[in-house]
This record gives structure tokens, sequence and C-alpha cells, in this order.
């Protein structure tokens, strides 16, 4: 099949810009959240796929972090197990847990290694249980209570935190040239499991690694101003600022929180983008112009490094 000479300039003019952008992150690893829709819609799997399969291909070391809050809410649907959130988390008793590992560690986790390897990735699906990855211990919120004196302090089951990240389980996969694909369950001293928030163990794996990127892949087109516009770059000072305001909240808040203590711990750039657009992850990081909100330490040229 042949193409036209306005064809061919056009897909010169892609591959000569991404030129630069391939050179800067050779051998750099890339942390990437993967969740919303673009786990749901077929064609953006496939693209998400291909995307993740080019970035190894051509020199960089992806490592993918998954979520699959709508595949656990479905199955706990079916099975008539009732679901109750508290501050944006899922209560998670010991029924509630049993669903979530075999959702994240078995039916989302080997969906997204068989795609890579389909086209053409070497994928190895861990969870945060495998080699002591994610070491965790029990989350519990404090939550104001007018008529105690203080906090009232609210176990939510078995969510966690992290305590440390084994890296060394990463960089051996990463040496043998294999794509991690990481299910954010964690174990506890005691070899409980929890469900730990997919977007924080992403910034902590990022920070423990000192990835050059961290991405957050989201249902929106990034980080918006109080008008609704995209705002194409912040720095810390700038995110809290809005946070302050409340223009940044709800479920934006953890994505940003966990970008801010990445940077603060040696990731290089952390970037919110918008999952539903087919080949978000290559636009972001071999375009000049990118996609999404890209956040720094300060304020620099926004471009799609």
């Amino acid at each position: 099949m042949s193409i036209t000479q306005e064809q061919a300039r056009n897909t010169a003019s892609v591959l000569t810009e991404a030129l630069p952008y391939i050179r800067k992150f050779h051998g750099s690893t890339v942390v990437v959240k993967y969740g919303g829709n673009a786990m749901v819609d077929e064609g953006l799997k496939n693209t998400f796929a291909r995307d993740v399969v080019l970035m190894k291909l051509v020199g960089l070391d992806p490592i993918v972090v998954h979520g699959g809050g709508p595949q656990i809410g479905a199955l706990l649907d079916k099975l008539n197990i009732p679901t109750r959130f508290v501050d944006g988390m899922r209560v998670t008793d010991a029924e509630t847990m049993d669903v979530v590992e075999m959702v994240l560690g078995g039916l989302v986790n080997q969906e997204i290694v068989s795609m890579l390897n389909q086209h053409g990735g070497r994928a190895v699906g861990i969870t945060g249980k495998d080699g002591d990855l994610l070491r965790a211990r029990r989350l519990t919120l404090a939550q104001p209570a007018p008529e105690l004196e203080a906090p009232e302090i609210i176990d939510i089951g078995h969510v966690g935190e992290i305590e440390r990240v084994n890296s060394a389980v990463l960089n051996t996969l990463i040496q043998a040239d294999f794509i991690p694909v990481i299910a954010p369950i964690g174990v506890g001293a005691d070899g409980e499991s929890y469900n730990i928030n997919a977007d924080l163990v992403a910034g902590r794996i990022a920070r423990s690694l000192e990835a050059e990127k961290l991405i957050l892949l989201t249902d929106t087109a990034g980080i918006l101003d109080a008008e609704g516009n995209t705002l194409a770059s912040l720095t810390i000072a700038e995110i809290t600022a809005l946070i302050d305001a409340g223009t940044i909240a709800d479920g934006m808040l953890p994505k940003v929180r966990c970008a801010c203590e990445a940077l603060g711990d040696g990731v290089d750039s952390v970037q919110i983008i918008d999952g539903t657009v087919p080949h978000a992850l290559l636009l972001e990081i071999f375009t000049d112009a990118g996609i999404g909100t890209k956040i720094a330490r300060q304020a620099d040229q926004r471009d799609g490094g």
C-alpha cells in the first residue's frame, strides 16, 4: 500500500520529533499507573499495550502499576457482598480482601500481562506480596468528632499503607529485560494481605527507584483550573495553592499528593494525563507539546519530556 507525499512528510515529522526524547530517556525508568477507562475500552487497552512495548523497545524501562476498582466492584455485586467507602477508600473486610486478591492479583494482572506479551513485550505479573515487594501496615483514618476531645479513629479493614519497597525485586526484573506489571497488594509483617491505593503504590515505587518519570493515567485531561481549563505545567508550590483554594479536590487529591512526594524523593517529573486519548503515553513522552499536566519541583518550559 503506497502513501502520499503529505502522509510521508507527516510520518517523518513525527519520527524526527520523537528522536531527541528517545535519546534523552534511553535507559530511564518510567513508572506508569494504569487505571480508569483505559483499562475498560478494548481499543484503548490495545493501544496502551503497544505504547508500553514500544517504550521498552526504544530503550526505556517501563513499570506498570494497575488499579481495578470497577472490576472489584462488579464481582462484589455478583457475590452480593456490600461495598462501603470512607474518604474514597473501600472498606475491606476479610471477605472483600479475598475478592480484591482474586481480581487484582489474578484476573486484571494476568490480562495486562497477556496483552503486553501479545504485542511483543516480555511482561511479568506480580503483586506486592511477591518477593516481599511491598511491606505494608494497616491504615487507620482519623476523622474529627466534635463530641469527643480527640479525633475518632476508624479502622477500614485490610486497607494498607506502605512501610517499604523492596526495589531489588524490580531491579532484577528490569535487568533481565522484563516489563514488571504490579498489582497493588501489600503484605504485613504478620503475613496478612492489604489493599493499597494504586496511585500511592506507583508513587512509592517511582521514589524507591528514583525513576525519571511517574505517569498517572486518569479519565480527565489533567489538572484543571477553576474555569475547567487544563493546566499544562505546575510546581509543588502552585499545587499547594490550588489545594488550599479548593480547586484540586476529591479523587485528584491522592494523585497530586503522591506526585509531590515523588518529586521530593528524586523523581524528575510527574505527568497526569488523560488515558482515554489513544496513545496517550507516546504523545506525552515523545512529543514537544505533550498532553495533560506536568508537575515539576520548579517552573520549567513545558515539553513532551
